[in-house]
């Protein structure tokens, strides 16, 4: 898979609704943080199934879930800095 590809989200329950942004209805935006916090979690484990250990625990997923948070908290803490730029 290539990055662009569209994604299958429910591979693994044995629908293949393919998800791309070009296809995404108004059902399935997100409006929360929560919400994209779960889309990312959700989508890792469908793009990654090698990466979910024999106990259900994602370990790299839970990761990537740490470094948006990170990430998010750092925009939050410099917003008055970026706009001033």
């Amino acid at each position: 898979m290539r990055p662009g590809d569209p994604v299958s989200r429910n591979e693994r329950s044995g629908m293949n609704a393919m998800v791309s942004p070009a296809n995404l209805s108004s059902a399935s935006e997100i409006h929360s943080y929560a919400e994209l916090q779960q889309r990312i979690h959700d989508d890792l484990r469908v793009q990654h199934p090698e990466w979910i250990e024999p106990n259900g625990n994602c370990p790299n997923c839970e990761a990537y879930e740490r470094r948006l948070a990170e990430t998010i908290g750092w925009f939050r803490a410099n917003k008055h800095n970026l706009v001033a730029a």
